[in-house]
C-alpha cells in the first residue's frame, strides 16, 4: 500500500520518489489495472464489506466487528504473505507498528461514528482528513482547488450541514478522518520499506491484537458464534485484506495528495452502492454532490498524469 520516508509535511519525496522494480511474486494481475483502478477497486470493496459490517453489529458490537475483521485479516494476509521477520531495521518495525495502531484506530472509531450516526455523513466527515492531507501534502495551487472542489461535493453529499447528528458520532467519524489521513502517510511509508504487501501483514497482526481485547470485553463469546465468525471473515475480506493491499500497491505509484484527493470518491461510491444494491434513489442534490466529487478526482489524476508526462520528456531523462 526503496526505503525514502515520504511525510505529511514535507512533500518533497513526492517528486523523488523511487517506484522499486516489481518483485518476484508480487500481484502482477492487480498492478496491471494501474494506480487508479487499484483505488477505486479497493474503494468499490470497503464499500460492500461496509454495508456487511452494519448489518453485523447487532451480533457482536461495533468493537466486536473491528476485532474480528483486523484478526482474520491479519490471520489471512500472515498465511498469504509469510513476511520475514529477520532483517529489518528499527525504524522499519517502528514505521509498521505505527501504521498497525493508526488502521486499529482509524477502523475503531470509525465504527464507532456508524453506530451513532448514518453511514452517509460518517463517510463524508471521515473524507474530510484526507482531503485536508492532500493540500497539505501538495506544492501545486491546482491541487488545492481540486480539493476545494471534493470538499463542496462532500458536504452536499452530507446534506449541507451536520448539525442535526449526534455530536459524539461526528467526534468519532472526524477522529476516523484523521486517522485515515495518518493511515495514507504510513502505508506509503511501509510500502516502500517492505517487499509485496508484508509490511502490510505485520501492521495487522499489531492492529489485530491490541484490538482484540476490547472485541472481547464487548462481546465476549459471541465472536465465536459460526454465523457471526463467518460475517466477520466476509468483512474483513472486503474490508481490509482487499482494499489495504490494492491501496498499499497503489500508493507505490501515486503521490499521497493525489491519493488523497481520489478517497473522496468514497462517498460516491457509498451512494452509488445504496442506489445498485438497497435500491436508494439519488436526489438532485446527491447527484450534484457525486459530480463535484468525480470531477475532483478526474482533475486531480488527470494533473497527475500530466506531471508524469513532463517529466519524461526533460532531458536526460
Amino acid at each position: 500500500m526503496s526505503t525514502p520516508d515520504a511525510t505529511a509535511t514535507t512533500p518533497a519525496p513526492s517528486r523523488t520518489r523511487i517506484t522499486p522494480e516489481p518483485t518476484v511474486g508480487a500481484p502482477r494481475r492487480w498492478g496491471s489495472l494501474g494506480p487508479v483502478g487499484l483505488v477505486l477497486a479497493g474503494g468499490i470493496s470497503v464499500q460492500f464489506g461496509g454495508a456487511l459490517a452494519v448489518s453485523l453489529m447487532p451480533r457482536a458490537g461495533a468493537l466486536g466487528v473491528v476485532a474480528l475483521r483486523l484478526l482474520v485479516a491479519a490471520v489471512v494476509l500472515l498465511l498469504v504473505c509469510r513476511p520475514r521477520l529477520r532483517g529489518h531495521s528499527r525504524t522499519d518495525w517502528g514505521t509498521v507498528i505505527v501504521f498497525g495502531i493508526t488502521m486499529a484506530a482509524m477502523n475503531g472509531l470509525f465504527y464507532q461514528s456508524v453506530a451513532r450516526i448514518p453511514l452517509g455523513p460518517a463517510v463524508t466527515l471521515e473524507v474530510l482528513g484526507p482531503l485536508a492531507l492532500s493540500v497539505l501534502t501538495s506544492r501545486r495551487a491546482i491541487n488545492v482547488v481540486w480539493a476545494g472542489l471534493a470538499l463542496a461535493g462532500v458536504f452536499l453529499l452530507g446534506g449541507g450541514g451536520f448539525g442535526s447528528l449526534d455530536p459524539i458520532g461526528v467526534a468519532f467519524a472526524l477522529g476516523a478522518g484523521a486517522m485515515w489521513a495518518a493511515y495514507i502517510v504510513f502505508s506509503a511509508r511501509t510500502g516502500r520499506r517492505f517487499p509485496q504487501a508484508d509490511g502490510l501483514a505485520l501492521a495487522m497482526a499489531v492492529g489485530a491484537v491490541l484490538f482484540l481485547p476490547l472485541g472481547i470485553v464487548e462481546s465476549g463469546t459471541k465472536l465465536i458464534d459460526p454465523v457471526t465468525l463467518a460475517l466477520g471473515a466476509a468483512v474483513a475480506i472486503l474490508s481490509s485484506v482487499l482494499p489495504y493491499t490494492l491501496e498499499l500497491l497503489a500508493l507505490r505509484r501515486l503521490p499521497a495528495a493525489t491519493f488523497a484527493i481520489l478517497m473522496s470518491l468514497e462517498p460516491a461510491v457509498a451512494a452509488a452502492a445504496g442506489f445498485l444494491v438497497l435500491d436508494q434513489a439519488l436526489s438532485t442534490t446527491q447527484a450534484a454532490a457525486i459530480a463535484l466529487v468525480v470531477t475532483a478526482s478526474m482533475g486531480a489524476v488527470r494533473t497527475q498524469v500530466g506531471r508524469g508526462k513532463a517529466k519524461a520528456v526533460r532531458p536526460g531523462n
